[in-house]
């Protein structure tokens, strides 16, 4: 049995430590927009009209570290953007506001680039190319690749 194709993921749910520097990245600077928050303790967060593409809480995790590398557990969230424009605009809030990019790469399907959210999760920003352009196998089979990405030529669409 498969899932159908238009099934996708429709939120991530995190565990932060602190939820005041949890919204100040995920709003400020990734600029999702509050649609519900529960006191000192969760917060729901989306893009335009929906309910909610992420959760925050504090409910288990308030004070507390991240787990250690090397262990299990969610490697990246991954944001997908409309445009190169779009991602170009939110890769330069993430540099003004002094964060630092992990990576960045052409994974010829998607331009990508990585950071870290305050609790350390990894955080996957990105756009997809054109599906008729995605390098393929001579099987059909999609040929992903780690290629360079230049950054500043995004940005400098923002």
């Amino acid at each position: 049995m498969s899932a159908p194709a238009s099934a996708h993921i429709g939120h991530v749910h995190l565990k932060v430590s602190n939820i005041d520097a949890s919204i100040a990245f995920y709003q400020d600077i990734l600029g999702f927009g509050i649609k519900q928050r529960i006191g000192d303790h969760a917060a729901f967060l989306a893009a335009g009209d929906y309910h909610h593409h992420i959760g925050l809480n504090t409910w288990e995790s308030l004070g507390a570290t991240p787990p250690p590398a090397g262990h299990t557990g969610l490697y990246h969230t991954a944001f997908l953007y409309p445009d190169r424009a779009s991602l170009g605009a939110v890769i330069k809030r993430v540099l003004d506001a002094g964060l630092q990019l992990d990576g960045a790469a052409d994974h010829g399907v998607s331009e990508a680039v990585y950071l870290r959210d305050p609790d350390d999760n990894g955080v996957e920003l990105y756009v997809d190319k054109a599906k008729a352009d995605w390098p393929r196998r001579a099987d059909g089979t999609l040929e992903m690749s780690n290629k360079r990405l230049d950054v500043a030529a995004l940005v400098a669409l923002a």
